[in-house]
């Protein structure tokens, strides 16, 4: 499918993941903008291309005003998730306990 903004075409499962990111609250614009090249208002016309009125409405209420969802705004610095056992892995190998 042809996105109406910009001329990248992008498969339903590519949507279908664009619209997974935006509905995460940690998963910044520029993310997706990285990964798909879509823009802020690209995403926006899209997830109201996508979704049903009511879900495109508490969508943007939830996204709006996010800080969060700008990498610039966000006081977030590093949130993936670390485990307690990381410090035992070495090559990609879980070291023998």
């Amino acid at each position: 499918m042809k996105s109406p903004t910009t001329s990248i075409l992008l498969s339903d499962a590519d949507i279908d993941r664009i619209v997974e990111m935006a509905w995460e609250d940690r998963t910044p614009f520029e993310a997706i903008q990285a990964q798909f090249g879509l823009a802020e208002q690209d995403v926006i016309d899209l997830m109201r291309r996508e979704l049903k009125q009511a879900s495109w409405r508490r969508w943007r209420a939830r996204v709006q005003g996010r800080s969060t969802k700008h990498v610039t705004l966000s006081a977030v610095t590093d949130a993936r998730f670390k485990s307690a056992q990381q410090r035992a892995i070495s090559l990609n190998k879980v070291s023998k306990r």
